[in-house]
């Protein structure tokens, strides 16, 4: 098959370490192109100029924001609003090259990991396009703003568009989009490596925002007397939260680490004696859950979204409805078995099996088309 992949061209595919930041997508962007040349596919990656990748790489010359002087002076001084513009069309650069060279019958069929407005452009071609959406449809919860979106899409996008879940629950908000398959996100085993040796503390791994629950992962650890480390980022626009929820309860036992890159991630799950996830969001996956487990260490997370079918419950850790039962679950953490934890992920969330998933997703595709 000959497939395109895009994400996006603001950073580079993978992030660079210096980078450190959360972007899921562009992580499994890069496996998945990876994973496809080394089945023997042509695969052009549609990406910024400083991407490292076995694939095709097409680019234009542009560089990601940060690798462009003049893009990222404007970037740095511009407000939310011109910020979220000034991006939309440095990506659209790309996109728009990517359904030309559609028309042009370059690929037989195009994988999206991007944002949605990657989509509006769909109808002016005939190939086959897979959307892979990274948050829930209602997300963000204050408004369904996504999620309205994704309704109005849903009657103006042509029939080429196939949707790909990351879990059964991600579709409850649209149960009627032109779904295709699920395929769980991946987690690369190889990187996160299994630890047998019980840790000694609590672990939270996530975005700094109120929806993440941070407020209640300190209240859990301050009830039970463990020591707890967050790790993640404090995004700008969610100060106040961490100004007023957060770092007023910093001490030496309730500790931030930071950003952390992906090195760094792996000795964190390693060491922790739980990763605990109360998040308020109906999740559509939960790659933090995958990456603690295969390294050996339970997870504790509220039942919500996709949950249940990350976690096996009383088996690599814990589903639960509140923090109470979050409480309890902490002091229970022993009974959980560290190789449980790491076979689990083996059977179930690989990059492998991911890789596997989304190549029959496309020959499913083109089979159909065919007939």
């Amino acid at each position: 098959m000959r497939i395109a992949l895009f994400c996006t061209n603001f950073y580079p595919t993978p992030p660079r370490r210096s980078e450190k930041m959360i972007y899921a997508p562009l992580w499994l962007t890069h496996y998945l192109a990876e994973g496809l040349v080394k089945k023997g596919h042509k695969v052009f990656l549609f990406g910024s100029s400083d991407t490292k990748t076995s694939a095709t790489l097409i680019s234009e010359n542009i560089p990601s924001i940060r690798r462009n002087k003049k893009w990222l002076s404007a970037y740095s001084k511009s407000d939310k609003t011109w910020k979220e513009i000034m991006k939309t069309n440095y990506e659209f650069s790309l996109l728009v090259k990517m359904y030309e060279m559609a028309k042009e019958d370059k690929f037989d069929i195009i994988q999206l990991h991007s944002r949605i407005n990657a989509l509006h452009i769909a109808p002016f071609v005939q190939k086959p396009i897979c959307f892979t959406y990274h948050n829930p449809f209602n997300y963000p919860v204050e408004t369904s703003s996504s999620k309205l979106i994704f309704k109005f899409l849903q009657n103006n996008i042509s029939t080429n568009v196939h949707f790909i879940s990351l879990s059964n629950a991600q579709r409850k908000p649209l149960p009627d989009l032109n779904y295709a398959a699920t395929v769980y996100n991946g987690t690369d085993i190889k990187r996160f490596s299994f630890n047998d040796k019980r840790g000694n503390y609590l672990a939270f791994a996530g975005r700094i925002l109120p929806q993440k629950g941070i407020h209640i992962a300190i209240r859990v650890a301050e009830k039970t007397g463990k020591k707890l480390k967050i790790a993640g980022e404090i995004p700008r626009d969610h100060l106040d939260y961490w100004n007023t929820k957060v770092k007023p309860h910093l001490s030496k036992k309730i500790t931030y680490e930071g950003m952390l890159d992906q090195d760094q991630m792996v000795k964190f799950y390693q060491k922790a004696e739980a990763l605990i996830h109360p998040t308020l969001l109906e999740e559509s996956f939960g790659l933090v859950l995958t990456e603690a487990m295969a390294c050996g260490t339970p997870a504790i997370a509220f039942n919500r979204g996709a949950i249940p079918e990350v976690i096996k419950n009383n088996k690599t850790g814990y589903v639960v409805k509140n923090q109470a039962e979050m409480i309890k679950a902490v002091k229970k953490i022993d009974e959980i078995k560290k190789e449980d934890c790491r076979k689990w992920v083996e059977k179930n969330f690989t990059i492998e099996k991911m890789i596997d998933n989304y190549e029959k997703v496309y020959h499913k595709i083109l089979k159909k088309k065919k007939q």
